[in-house]
């Protein structure tokens, strides 16, 4: 099993500011511990690419790509602020690298050279809108990599996965009107963005979920509602936001997962994606904001992913 690992030094170089949560460190933690669990050795390590302004345009407006790219600021600890989030002299290329992971990861799937991928990218990306950048998240890298597959590599039908704390309002709002895609999720109640199944459609498969539960109730769901819908829509590639915030540890959430939780949900993933994609997985780095237990859970699910665990 080939699993590549796409990363670029710029999406070190993106921060928000000294105090942001979502910070460069969040990289390397997870790096250092695939080198600590003898994983690294075991990845193909592949240098993530730019994607286009056309590549961006089919999930996002212009006038929002452009906001970016016009107010990327060109002095150190310079930041200009959108909406909830900031950007420095780097975030725009690495926005760029973080989109073009993605593509290059399903092209590589379709090629044939890999078997699944991970994403260890920044900005991350589920809650920016086709109009909004938010939530520590400049563009949508995993809607853009699923309009790739769909609009330019034809796939029929896929699905995303998100197993982030916070529900990913980004991907839901992209896909609302997109049955090609079937979102599952489960996510926090009562948390950032505070909102959640505001597009109730068949497609949409997104579980909320009280604070205080644990693997327990998150695997009860995945087996009795994510399940059956993914075998139901027999994806030809699956797509994970794989948000780490949801361990017991994060700072920013009130879930009770473990890292064994990730790897089960990750062979749970895997096991609907052998019987009807050929294996195809691309997942990206989402939330994780303790950095050691994020990195442990990254480590677990990347592990799965290659067959390690």
């Amino acid at each position: 099993m080939t699993t590549a690992l796409y990363t670029h030094p710029d999406c070190r170089l993106h921060e928000m500011g000294a105090r942001a949560a979502e910070s460069p460190a969040r990289i390397q933690a997870i790096l250092d511990q695939l080198e600590a669990e003898g994983i690294a050795p075991q990845l193909d390590f592949r240098e993530a690419p730019q994607a286009t302004i056309d590549d961006l345009r089919r999930v996002h407006l212009l006038d929002t790509i452009h906001l970016v790219r016009d107010n990327t600021p060109t002095e150190p600890g310079e930041y200009f602020g959108i909406h909830d989030i900031h950007i420095n002299m780097h975030s725009w290329k690495a926005a760029l690298r973080a989109a073009g992971a993605g593509i290059a990861a399903v092209d590589a799937l379709l090629a044939g050279e890999i078997d699944n991928a991970f994403c260890l990218v920044r900005p991350i990306g589920h809650h920016a809108t086709p109009s909004t950048p938010m939530g520590f998240c400049v563009f949508n890298s995993l809607a853009v990599a699923v309009m790739h597959a769909l609009k330019v590599r034809g796939l029929q039908r896929v699905a995303v996965i998100d197993i982030d704390v916070h529900h990913g309002n980004g991907s839901e709002e992209a896909f609302a009107h997109e049955p090609r895609v079937l979102m599952a999720s489960f996510f926090q109640l009562f948390l950032y963005p505070f909102c959640g199944n505001e597009r109730l459609r068949p497609h949409m498969v997104n579980e909320e979920i009280l604070p205080g539960s644990g693997g327990d109730v998150i695997r009860e769901r995945v087996t009795q509602k994510w399940l059956p819908a993914l075998h139901a829509h027999q994806p030809e590639m699956i797509f994970i936001s794989a948000g780490f915030d949801a361990h017991r540890d994060d700072p920013l959430g009130d879930l009770m997962l473990v890292e064994d939780d990730y790897a089960w949900i990750t062979q749970q993933v895997m096991a609907v994606a052998n019987e009807h994609a050929q294996g195809r997985i691309v997942s990206f780095l989402e939330g994780g904001y303790n950095l050691e237990a994020l990195a442990k859970s990254a480590a677990a699910h990347i592990g799965t992913l290659a067959g390690l665990r």
